[in-house]
């Protein structure tokens, strides 16, 4: 027979020995499994890890639907920016002094490209009340394809519209930055200024000897003897390496070609001008190679005497930066999975 215990808080509860679980039971009370039992330590476990699957799944997928919506949000707002492109002023206030920014590494990718500047330079020449162009260069150089397109066009838009064009030259003006800048009338720099690099390279690396070291054999398969030249896996002979020097050396003279017709009498010739080496702005204006010394500012004040400046330099928007950043990634991973497959060139 059961005899009651006294609760020592009051509350006047019995406990059954036999149907009440010791209080360091690993089993919660009251719970009790499908035929009834009281599920184990073991069985309870489980349970707690599965619940715990399933609250994760549904974090995940919130997550998922949170950053579902950002990028939808993320693009509409894009498509809303989209339509306020900065292409440059349509209209201005008076007589200016329009400016076209050449920044960074020229090439056919960058906001340096011939594509981006020429338009940019249109827009400032077609400007009436555009008094002259300046062309304000920061750049190392680049590809002198797209050099040689900005070149020209500058030169043609110079004829057609009879408007002066000047370059100034920040930090740097070199390579293919300077095929741009002499087809200015006249050349501004810094006493600091780093000017020339008359010259042309083609640059890559070479690993055979270090595959031959490590037991690693190069199967490259080709139709054309010298459809491989230049690949890094494997040896240059004699004849690829005279052809490329011969096909560098011209591109090398069409480059001294253009410094001398856009600068003229006023080069100083001297055996280093052409050898690619450059110097400060100071060294470049006894050469030749610049006219003097100003920023822009004092170019727009003092020589073309209109000191409102009105920059007609193409930029990406926010929308683009974004699409381009989303394109790359989406490219990232179709270029790894044709990584897989033998390429063909």
């Amino acid at each position: 027979m059961n005899q009651p215990l006294n609760d020592p808080n009051g509350s006047g509860a019995n406990t059954n020995a036999n149907s009440a679980a010791p209080s360091n039971s690993p089993n919660q009370p009251g719970r009790t499994t499908d035929n009834g039992q009281v599920p184990t330590w073991g069985q309870a476990t489980l349970e707690k890890w599965a619940f715990a699957a399933l609250e994760e799944q549904r974090l995940a997928r919130r997550w998922r639907t949170f950053i579902r919506f950002a990028w939808l949000v993320v693009l509409v707002v894009a498509g809303f920016i989209t339509m306020y492109k900065n292409t440059g002023p349509t209209t201005t206030s008076g007589e200016h002094t329009g400016v076209v920014e050449i920044k960074g590494e020229i090439s056919a990718d960058s906001d340096a490209s011939a594509v981006w500047i020429n338009q940019a330079l249109k827009d400032a020449f077609e400007d009436e009340n555009t008094k002259a162009v300046v062309l304000l260069i920061n750049s190392p150089g680049g590809s002198p394809v797209q050099a040689g397109m900005i070149n020209d066009e500058i030169k043609r838009l110079k004829t057609k519209h009879k408007k002066p064009v000047y370059a100034v030259v920040e930090e740097t003006c070199a390579s293919a930055a300077y095929y741009i800048a002499v087809a200015a009338d006249e050349i501004y720099v810094d006493k600091a200024s780093i000017v020339g690099s008359i010259g042309v390279l083609m640059d890559g690396f070479g690993f055979t000897n270090v595959m031959d070291k490590v037991g690693v054999e190069r199967r490259l398969l080709t139709a054309g003897e010298n459809k491989g030249f230049m690949d890094p896996f494997s040896p240059m002979s004699k004849t690829q390496k005279a052809f490329a020097l011969k096909m560098l050396d011209q591109i090398h003279q069409q480059f001294i070609g253009v410094v001398k017709e856009g600068r003229g009498e006023r080069l100083k010739e001297s055996p280093d001008l052409f050898s690619g080496l450059f110097w400060t702005g100071q060294e470049s204006i006894e050469m030749g190679l610049a006219d003097g010394l100003g920023s822009l500012d004092y170019v727009a004040r003092e020589v073309v005497k209109a000191e409102e400046l009105v920059d007609y330099t193409k930029r990406d928007n926010v929308a683009e930066r974004l699409a381009k950043r989303f394109g790359a990634a989406l490219g990232a991973g179709a270029v790894k999975a044709l990584k897989t497959w033998p390429e063909i060139h």
